[in-house]
This record gives C-alpha cells, sequence and structure tokens, in this order.
C-alpha cells in the first residue's frame, strides 16, 4: 500500500492561472488580468517547488506540466527558471516529458524556440476546432489559418505535439465532424485529445443554456454516434483511443496524463491546482486557494499555498481508482485493485458486464471495452463496491 503510488509514478503540475480571454465554455481556473508581475509569480512558484522538494526530492520526477490558463502567456525565462530549479530538486527520469500548453494567439517562433532551449519537449495546443464560424461560437481569439499556422510553428521546434479538438458543437452535424478530423488528421499529428462539448455551471455557456439561449447542441444520441465515429476514424489512422478523450500513436501517449489515470502521485502548484501525494502509506489530496492574488499572498506571508490536506480513505482511493484506471484502453489490475481495496470485484457483476459487452477479462486486467468507455460512468457505478 505505501508504495502503490509507483504503478503510476511521480509527476509535478504548475497552474498558470491567466489568459488573454475567457471562453464561453471554460470552467477551468483562469483569469483576464491586464499586469502580471512575472518576477513576482516568479519567487512564488520557486519557494513552492523547495517547499514539495523537501518533502519528495528522493522521488524520480518522470514529468511536468505547464497548464492552465495559457502558460504560453509566460515569459520564456521565468519558464527556465522553474525548470532549472525542478533539476535542482529532483532526479528527472531519462525521458522526462516537459509539457507546456499553448493558445495559437500567443505562438510565435522565437518564444517558442526560447521554450525549448529551456527544456520544454512537449505542446499541447488548444485548437479547438478547425473552422471559422465555431471558432468565434467557442469564443477562440484565432481564426482556422492562425491555428494551422500556430500548429506548423510548434513543429518546428517540438518533435511531440498534441491539439485538442471540441466536437458535438452547436449545429455540427456527424457529416461535418467526420471531415473536420479527418482534415486534422492530414496535420501529422501523432496525439489527439477529443473532447465533448460539455454544458458547465458557472461558465458563459451555462447561463446561455439555461435561458434556453445556446441552441443547436445535438442530442445524446447523436452525441454519442459522434463518439462512436470519432473512435473508428481514429483507429483507422492508427490513433487509437488510449484514453476516453485521447488519442495517440503508440509511444505517443501523454506521460503526465497517465500519470493521474493510472493512480500515480503528482504535485499541484499554482492556483487551484489540485494534487495527490502518498506518506507513510497513506494518499493524501492537496489543494490551493483558486484566486491568483489569495495564492500568492499565502505562499509569501505563510510560505505554503496549499490549502490543509486531506487524507483519503480507503473507500475515496478505492472510487478514484476505479473512475481513472477504467478510462483507459488497458484498464486496470485486479490485483492492485485487491491489494487497494482489500477485496475483489464483485464476481457477479464482472460477469454481467462481460455479458453484455461492456468489459473484458484477460491476463488480471479488467478493461471498459469501446461500447463499454461510451457509458463509463454507469459501467463504474456497477462495479462501485
Amino acid at each position: 500500500m505505501s508504495e502503490d503510488w509507483r504503478h503510476g509514478g511521480f509527476g509535478l503540475y504548475l497552474h498558470w492561472p491567466f489568459c488573454a480571454a475567457k471562453c464561453p465554455y471554460c470552467d477551468f481556473n483562469s483569469h483576464v488580468s491586464a499586469e502580471i508581475d512575472q518576477s513576482r509569480w516568479n519567487r512564488a512558484y520557486l519557494a513552492e517547488i523547495d517547499r514539495i522538494g523537501a518533502e519528495t526530492g528522493e522521488r524520480i520526477l518522470t514529468s511536468v506540466f505547464f497548464g492552465g490558463g495559457t502558460p504560453s502567456l509566460m515569459a520564456p525565462d521565468l519558464v527556465a527558471s522553474l525548470l532549472d530549479r525542478i533539476r535542482q530538486t529532483w532526479r528527472l527520469a531519462n525521458d522526462v516529458e516537459i509539457t507546456l500548453e499553448a493558445n495559437p494567439t500567443s505562438i510565435e517562433s522565437g518564444k517558442f524556440r526560447a521554450f525549448s532551449e529551456a527544456g520544454v519537449n512537449r505542446i499541447s495546443m488548444g485548437m479547438q476546432a478547425l473552422n471559422d464560424t465555431d471558432l468565434r461560437r467557442l469564443g477562440r481569439m484565432h481564426s482556422a489559418a492562425e491555428g494551422r499556422a500556430a500548429f506548423d510553428i510548434a513543429r518546428t521546434h517540438f518533435d511531440r505535439v498534441s491539439f485538442d479538438l471540441i466536437y458535438a458543437r452547436q449545429d455540427q452535424t456527424p457529416a461535418a465532424w467526420a471531415a473536420e478530423l479527418r482534415e486534422a488528421l492530414t496535420m501529422a499529428v501523432d496525439h489527439f485529445s477529443l473532447y465533448q462539448l460539455t454544458i458547465e455551471d458557472g461558465t458563459a455557456f451555462g447561463a446561455r443554456h439555461a435561458a434556453g439561449k445556446l441552441r443547436g447542441l445535438p442530442d445524446d444520441d447523436a452525441a454519442a454516434d459522434m463518439y462512436l465515429m470519432t473512435q473508428e476514424i481514429c483507429e483507422a489512422a492508427e490513433l487509437p483511443a488510449y484514453e476516453v478523450s485521447n488519442h495517440a500513436r503508440p509511444g505517443a501517449e501523454s506521460r503526465h496524463n497517465l500519470i493521474y489515470w493510472r493512480y500515480g502521485d503528482y504535485a499541484g502548484i499554482g492556483p487551484g491546482a489540485h494534487g495527490r501525494l502518498t506518506f507513510d502509506g497513506k494518499r493524501h489530496a492537496t489543494d490551493t486557494p483558486k484566486a491568483p492574488g489569495a495564492w500568492l499572498q499565502a505562499v509569501e506571508t505563510r510560505g505554503n499555498g496549499e490549502l490543509p490536506r486531506e487524507t483519503l480513505s480507503r473507500d475515496e482511493e478505492i472510487v478514484e481508482f476505479l473512475l481513472f484506471g477504467l478510462r483507459l484502453a488497458e484498464g486496470i489490475d485486479a490485483n492492485r485493485y485487491r491489494a487497494l481495496s482489500g477485496a475483489d470485484l464483485s464476481a457477479e457483476k464482472l460477469r454481467d458486464l462481460s455479458e453484455i459487452g461492456m468489459i473484458t477479462q484477460e491476463q488480471g486486467r479488467i478493461c471498459a471495452t469501446r461500447q463499454g468507455r461510451a457509458v463509463l460512468n454507469a459501467v463504474i457505478r456497477e462495479l462501485m463496491p
């Protein structure tokens, strides 16, 4: 139990909370600010790296992820400073993955060269759509042509470039999505994150939807059809889904996100950043204040940007293990589940789900099928002890 996190590895997430504009569908912790004192943020991040490093410095760090917000708005010198301190704090895996999220509007060649020289070796780009009408509807500040140009710039400086697309958009037909996805596949990508548009409370889209002003969204059946079609098209292009919403060529999977889904440990630094850290056989959930000013003040005045940690119960660990692990095509290890929970999953429920084609059981692994991942929440509810 004390070493369970090693099945997933150890990563570091750094949250940059600022964007040039707030997208109407976004419920991430992102803020628009006219002035940002990046030297002040540098000092705060470095202090938190030092604090977390004092607890975990003996571990091998397998990934670093700059998320947001829009981390490509960070000064390259800031990214370089943080990565230098990270190298001084942890031993890095030989194949360490260092990802930075970027929006097309903040990509230019000189800046990306500097990010690469600082040590970033993977870019995750928020493309979201490949036509101008839908980009405007999604509140994006770039055009489709600017998105393609930004992708080309990123590919010039980085061997690994992923990008995000959103589907099940307003007035989008299955045929239109298939054509857009096939166009995206011509761009020589090796990793996609493909998300169904979800309407979240607290967003501009959420308010419009509640007022009956967000029209043209596909119904559940149409969205499900788009999901299954997405799997077929990507598999044919040799980018199968290794996770519910993520597709990659073999070997190009996001190593950082695999830490989450394989239920490893990760430290979260920055406003609203979450973490999971195991000490003395107990896994702790970490959280931070969401407001950028509150987080900075906590670091500067208390020397600690975290809220009080929560020690997870065995039941909470089991739930998270199932929620994360069954998202993966590789599924979960039945022996690891037994070690975490002290019991096996219900043989009767496993048999029933197998018979209706929702899961497979082979060589000690329990995996959701393509049909099962389409209704994954229902599958997991059935398996909950």
